[in-house]
């Protein structure tokens, strides 16, 4: 076997591993029946000029399942923090007491869970049309060794093979990580 097939192979396949690990963190920032940081993390605010993701300017803490404590390391940007709350998709009201922002979370409704099913599931397409798409690129990798004669027809078809096997084993990971978020939402 050329020496290049492994290293397409490889290749590919970390990038198919790097895509499963986008899809799930996109899965883990959208919002269950509890608060976890992970909803935070696509927040970015205002300060001084310059967009700062909320991780930076405040810590978060999490006293029940569906409250959140926000706490600015820097008082000045409290305001600023407060609209970029406001503003997102979490679609949150956060009370201001001066010192901190008190988030309660409201209960999903049946609406908003199917809304956030659907949500995941473009996501998990997005992450499965990554996977193909690598998929494509080492593809054509390949067939490119065949045509320049650095491998055999017989080497390419079986590198192939092993690329579908491959595609295949990541495209199940992207469905079987929906399938763990989907029973996550429905679950009451």
């Amino acid at each position: 076997m050329s020496d290049d097939i492994p290293g397409i192979l490889k290749d590919a396949e970390s990038k198919m591993a790097k895509t499963i690990d986008v899809t799930k963190e996109e899965f883990s920032a959208i919002r269950t029946g509890r608060a976890n940081a992970a909803m935070f993390q696509g927040i970015t605010v205002e300060y001084y000029g310059a967009p700062t993701p909320l991780n930076q300017l405040a810590s978060l803490q999490f006293p029940e399942a569906r409250t959140v404590i926000v706490t600015p390391y820097d008082k000045t940007a409290m305001g600023a923090i407060e609209t970029a709350l406001r503003d997102s998709d979490l679609g949150v009201n956060p009370a201001n007491n001066g010192d901190t922002l008190r988030i309660v979370l409201p209960a999903l409704t049946e609406e908003r869970r199917r809304e956030y099913v659907k949500l995941a599931k473009t996501k998990a397409e997005d992450g499965r049309v990554a996977v193909r798409g690598t998929r494509g690129n080492a593809k054509k990798a390949i067939e490119k060794l065949v045509k320049d004669k650095e491998i055999g027809e017989d080497e390419g078809a079986r590198a192939e093979k092993e690329l579908e096997a491959v595609t295949k084993k990541h495209v199940e990971q992207v469905d079987e990580a929906l399938a763990a978020k989907e029973t996550e939402l429905t679950t009451v």
